[in-house]
């Protein structure tokens, strides 16, 4: 007798961590616009309606991959922050720069969140790095204020100002020269320097050193 296959049943958050991975893998491939909610159900191999169940339409799968990679970022932000062996200004920069998600998937869906009918999904991916992110930044600030290293009076809204300053200034770095991105990591530093009460020059290299090294 020819034995039965076993059908995998997978759990809800399962499967749609499966629908999100393949989606992310064709925006990749195929680019947003081209990549369909058919491609996808085809790749993983499960019935429309199963796609539907979780996902209303390839922007609710946008959307979701969206906040899948916000809250890694946090997730990688808020893990460099409690490395205590690794010195302040470095624990700081890089969380910060953990949040600047890009290649691969991330370029398509980046380039997505950019566009003006996107604007809603983009607003709220902000706010949710500022809610998620800011009590890990003030937390920095005020080991910084304990060391001496900062000398800030308002550590939340300090971390608040770095990070607002920062999602302008590194969201979109793609159609810049090495030569203006530079530019911009010399300018936050400078400006990140005065707000948190530091000496000149305290944040600099680590800033520049991470800015360098993810833009070769």
């Amino acid at each position: 007798m020819k034995e039965k296959s076993m059908r995998v049943v997978k759990s809800a958050q399962e499967r749609k961590n499966e629908i999100l991975d393949v989606a992310e893998q064709l925006f990749e491939e195929k680019g947003f616009d081209n990549a369909s909610t058919n491609d996808i159900i085809n790749r993983i191999g499960i019935a429309r309606g199963t796609l539907y169940h979780h996902f209303a339409s390839k922007e609710e799968i946008l959307d979701a991959i969206v906040e899948r990679m916000t809250r890694e970022g946090i997730s990688k932000a808020s893990l460099i922050v409690k490395e205590r062996s690794v010195p302040i200004c470095e624990r700081l920069t890089a969380a910060i720069m953990a949040l600047n998600i890009k290649g691969g998937a991330a370029s398509e869906v980046f380039d997505q969140i950019h566009r003006p009918q996107n604007a809603l999904l983009h607003q709220k991916m902000q706010e949710r790095l500022l809610e998620g992110v800011v009590p890990i930044i003030e937390g920095l600030i005020r080991e910084g204020n304990e060391t001496g290293l900062f000398d800030s009076e308002y550590p939340r809204e300090a971390a608040e100002m770095i990070m607002i300053y920062s999602s302008v200034a590194f969201d979109e770095l793609t159609n810049l020269s090495n030569e203006d991105i530079l530019k911009k990591g010399q300018a936050f530093a400078y400006h990140a320097e005065k707000l948190l009460g530091a000496k000149e020059n305290t944040l600099k290299d680590a800033i520049m050193n991470i800015i360098t090294s993810q833009n070769r």
